[in-house]
């Protein structure tokens, strides 16, 4: 099942089962932020606005990359290049760096490098509105934290560095759990995670996806561990 969500005038939220992505219109371009787990991402965009359209995914677990197929190129940071290639073919994927600008058109995103949940995880920071889009990082729900590419040090870091530029943007915009977030829920979400890393939480062990994990819940979100 998909649900489109309005959020302004040129930015819409798709949810799809358990994950979401968005669509944001410029003046003269217009990004796909992921492409979900179906596959009809192209199909849903083009129902909406008749822009050009580019495709940056915030990493590249396989509920966010489904719909890339149905173009020719994507974006997505190249720490992420071998984790996408052991799923799916690598097709046109171009470059998207830590600081780097996409002017759409009196609309300006800034990339943000965030890794921990993948090596190549990335944050996109809409400065019109004051919007931050955070991939899987950020959210109240499960965060995948075991198996190959997570690394916690990395993650603590990288909520860190959101942390310290909390004051751009006032709503996060997560792929899973409760949407929109305030931009108070990074301090914790950061102290928290220190806490899992430093041991402070027991948790309970449960099977996922073939895997035996240690599951713990925090007070603002789940951390999946190996």
């Amino acid at each position: 099942m998909t649900n489109v969500i309005r959020i302004n005038k040129d930015t819409w939220q798709i949810d799809e089962d358990f994950v979401r992505w968005f669509l944001l219109c410029g003046e003269k371009e217009a990004v796909l932020i992921d492409t979900g787990v179906i596959g009809n991402a192209r199909e849903i965009a083009e129902k909406l606005t008749e822009l050009p359209l580019r495709v940056i995914n915030t990493h590249a677990d396989r509920d966010h990359i489904a719909g890339n197929k149905d173009f020719n190129t994507f974006y997505m940071h190249p720490a992420d290049f071998a984790q996408y290639y052991h799923q799916m073919p690598l097709q046109n994927a171009e470059a998207l760096w830590d600081g780097e600008v996409i002017d759409l058109g009196d609309r300006r995103l800034e990339i943000i490098h965030t890794p921990g949940h993948t090596c190549g995880s990335v944050a996109v920071l809409d400065s019109k509105y004051h919007f931050l889009f955070s991939g899987d990082p950020v959210q109240t729900g499960d965060i995948y934290m075991f198996g190959p590419y997570r690394n916690m040090q990395a993650y603590i870091k990288s909520i860190g560095r959101l942390e310290k530029r909390k004051e751009e943007f006032d709503l996060i915009f997560p792929c899973h759990g409760e949407c929109p977030l305030k931009n108070d829920i990074l301090e914790p979400l950061r102290k928290e995670a220190a806490e899992v890393l430093a041991g402070k939480y027991s948790g309970e062990t449960l099977e996922l996806h073939g895997n035996k994990i240690r599951r713990v819940k925090t007070g603002h979100a789940g951390f999946l561990l190996d």
